[in-house]
């Protein structure tokens, strides 16, 4: 369908309208009280104490997550589109039920099958705390970024075929050496596209991380649940703002990896 130059100029103007309304402006203000008080307010606010143990919370529970994504993610999307076996459209809809389900129930599930008075609550009294500890965090970030590696991995796995793997099985390979070197190179943009999607979810983590957590500073406290704290319970708008920049300039140079890596992957 053509379209006539007026109607071409008034769609990209309501387009833009809506991006400037919903990104462009929020994002402004929010630097602008960040910034309002000067660069050293906005440093002093984004390393205290409670900012940098946040921080490093955040770093941590990405470090873990991604891992157990990828050898998950992985091998979830070679099963899917190399195997053929009874409940496959199954698994294929729980891949999916992150996106479907709110985080918040995620949270309240955790708390009743880890809780103290849970299914498996009773592992607390043997010292290890799930709940309102790092290992609840992580059980809740697990879930909420379970689908990213496995639907960026499954289309790549489907483009590519399995014509060199089987060659490579009768070359007399084994099923590591076919994955090391025939498998793992072929989808290693649409993996390195998945872990860069789930940092941004990881990092980006509120409603299931604040079910299972403590919300103490310096204890289980994210940079998400730290710029909750400061603007509802401390009610410091200030440093607020200076901890949700800090945790946008993360997200946008997560974006900026994904928009390389995508041109990258694009080019290939």
């Amino acid at each position: 369908m053509k379209l006539s130059a007026p109607t071409r100029i008034s769609l990209r103007v309501i387009a833009l309208g809506y991006l400037f309304v919903l990104l462009v402006l929020p994002l402004g203000v929010i630097l602008g009280r960040a910034f309002g008080h000067g660069i050293g307010a906005f440093i002093d606010q984004i390393s205290t104490p409670a900012a940098i143990s946040a921080f490093n919370l955040s770093m941590i529970i990405v470090a873990i997550v991604v891992p157990i994504n990828v050898v998950f993610g992985v091998v979830t999307a070679i099963a899917l589109v190399r195997g053929d076996f009874p409940g496959r459209r199954l698994v294929q809809g729980l891949v999916d039920l992150p996106f479907a389900v709110s985080p918040v129930v995620v949270g309240v599930s955790l708390i009743m099958l880890w809780g103290a008075s849970g299914w498996f609550g009773g592992i607390e009294s043997l010292g290890f705390r799930v709940i309102f500890g790092l290992p609840g965090m992580v059980l809740a970030t697990i879930f909420v970024t379970l689908p990213f590696v496995v639907r960026e991995v499954e289309p790549v796995l489907h483009e590519i075929g399995d014509d060199q793997e089987q060659a490579a099985a009768t070359l007399g390979a084994s099923r590591w050496q076919t994955f090391w070197r025939i498998t793992l190179p072929a989808i290693r943009w649409g993996l390195t596209y998945g872990v860069v999607l789930t940092v941004a979810r990881a990092l980006g983590e509120f409603g299931a991380v604040i079910m299972v957590s403590s919300g103490f500073a310096g204890v289980s406290q994210t940079l998400t649940l730290l710029v909750h704290a400061r603007y509802i319970n401390d009610h410091n708008d200030f440093g607020a703002y200076c901890a949700a920049t800090l945790l946008m300039g993360i997200a946008l140079l997560t974006l900026l990896l994904m928009t390389v890596l995508e041109r990258k992957r694009d080019s290939k």
